[in-house]
């Protein structure tokens, strides 16, 4: 059994990626943003075995180029593909899954923070409005219900609640700030 949490990171096809975007930024620049930014995520992840769920062959062959594991789910969606890598981790022998979004401009303390959170319960990161759910760590085999888009913080608080689970709720400033929206370029750091 792994007693250190493991990462899950949900990655969309780079193509379809970042269209709320599209007013400032080309097809082919939201796509390098998409996995510049999954990049930075998957390499923060520290010491943490990493798996990646996608629907998409060229973010499948990113993954594993960065040392993820894929676990493929075609058709499932946000929620669907999150509750079936987190099952298919918890059969591997995994405990507690920490489920990060790959749209993280400044990752660097996850690995560290993701390390850190306690077994048993779940921990949320919720995004800058206290509207979504940017980082999440759940018991594997707890039969969490993920429900992801707008809203998903407090749904996730439910949740939480609905299985009698010990919540903490982190206020996490770097990990609370994702890409969406024209604005939220201004977080990013210069490519190297």
């Amino acid at each position: 059994m792994a007693l250190v949490p493991a990462l899950l990171v949900p990655i969309k096809a780079f193509a379809a990626a970042k269209a709320r975007l599209a007013p400032v930024l080309g097809a082919s620049e939201r796509s390098d943003l998409a996995r510049r930014l999954a990049a930075g995520v998957l390499q923060a992840s520290g010491a943490l075995e990493v798996f990646v769920v996608c629907d998409d062959a060229e973010v499948a062959g990113f993954a594993e180029s960065l040392g993820a594991r894929v676990i493929w789910t075609p058709g499932l969606g946000l929620s669907g593909a999150v509750s079936k890598g987190v099952a298919t981790m918890a059969a591997s022998g995994i405990e507690t899954v920490v489920v990060a979004h790959a749209d993280l401009p400044l990752p660097g303390r996850l690995g560290a923070i993701a390390g850190a959170m306690a077994a048993g319960a779940v921990t949320l990161v919720p995004d800058r409005k206290r509207d979504g759910t940017n980082v999440i760590s759940v018991p594997a085999t707890g039969g969490f219900r993920f429900a992801y888009g707008p809203s998903s913080f407090s749904r996730h608080l439910a949740e939480a609640g609905r299985l009698g689970l010990e919540t903490i709720v982190l206020e996490e400033e770097e990990l609370s700030i994702d890409v969406d929206l024209p604005s939220d370029l201004a977080y990013l750091r210069p490519a190297s």
